[in-house]
């Protein structure tokens, strides 16, 4: 294990303490002794807030301290085809929260991401749907990812055309897997979100499958994968990814967690915010109207 992810154990407790992981957002299995899946099913989009990566924190954690686990996928069992919609705009919107709260989600957020980036397991992103932002996130720090050829289907990192920057680190490693940085600066200054096919063109991922063949494929994967020598894999990830996961995890954690909250209290972007806010209300208030029909 990466000893910088523990040189700072105040603040894991803080956050654990804030928001305590529940038993409905993920959850842990084993498809074998040696191959685990973690479940998101936080409906209905599996939103990502403070709890959430929390759970995804603990979850992985878990399953790292098993000896028998070797490979961990990670699957949405949302009734909607959806991997997660993303970070909650609820913590990003600055009427709606604190500094200290927004500084405690960002390092959960930051400490699971940047674990998973150097974790000694196979990883695996069984992508059903959409897969935006964090979602997108969280599938570009796994080793090996596979994305559904579903209409809804899409994949990339949309904050442009939410009003607010992509995330310095987040950017780094999503040029980092593309095909090109041209072509990464290129989708993330648009704000993109790729098709599968696309994303396969891109490098964004690693392959693409038709609906109801996606836990058969990545459990076949997952058996592969586990066959590679278990320390030279996880040295190896480490030295290939260890620097720059460092790196993202101090910044993150120190620098983007203090001032992120001032740039999200100005007014340009709090306009904009409430306007996806709205505009998710609304599309609450009209589905729960269609529902009584």
């Amino acid at each position: 294990k990466i000893d910088f992810f523990f040189d700072s154990p105040k603040m894991v407790v803080m956050v654990a303490e804030d928001g305590p992981p529940t038993t409905t957002t993920v959850s842990v299995s084993y498809a074998s002794p040696s191959i685990s899946i973690i479940s998101l099913h936080s409906e209905p989009a599996n939103a990502m807030d403070v709890q959430f990566w929390t759970a995804l924190r603990d979850a992985l954690e878990s399953v790292e301290s098993n000896p028998t686990a070797r490979a961990c996928i990670f699957l949405s069992r949302l009734k909607r085809d959806i991997f997660t919609a993303g970070n909650d705009i609820k913590e990003l919107y600055a009427p709606e929260t604190t500094a200290e709260r927004y500084s405690a989600f960002w390092r959960m957020q930051t400490t699971f991401l940047t674990r998973l980036l150097v974790s000694p397991l196979v990883t695996i992103a069984g992508i059903r749907g959409a897969c935006p932002a964090g979602g997108a996130m969280l599938s570009l720090c796994c080793d090996y990812r596979v994305q559904t050829l579903h209409k809804t289907s899409t994949f990339g990192l949309n904050e442009v055309m939410l009003g607010i920057p992509v995330p310095k680190f987040w950017a780094m490693r999503f040029c980092e897997v593309t095909s090109s940085k041209a072509l990464g600066e290129k989708l993330l200054l648009r704000g993109a979100l790729a098709k599968p096919r696309e994303a396969l063109r891109y490098g964004l991922i690693d392959e693409v499958c038709e609906e109801g063949m996606l836990e058969k494929r990545v459990m076949e994967i997952a058996e592969k994968m586990k066959q590679v020598p278990r320390d030279g894999y996880a040295k190896t990830k480490v030295n290939l990814r260890g620097e720059f996961a460092e790196q993202w995890y101090r910044y993150g954690c120190d620098e983007e967690a203090r001032d992120g909250f001032r740039m999200l209290c100005e007014p340009a972007i709090v306009k904009q915010l409430k306007r996806v806010l709205d505009g998710l209300k609304r599309g609450a208030e009209a589905k729960k109207a269609s529902s009584k029909l």
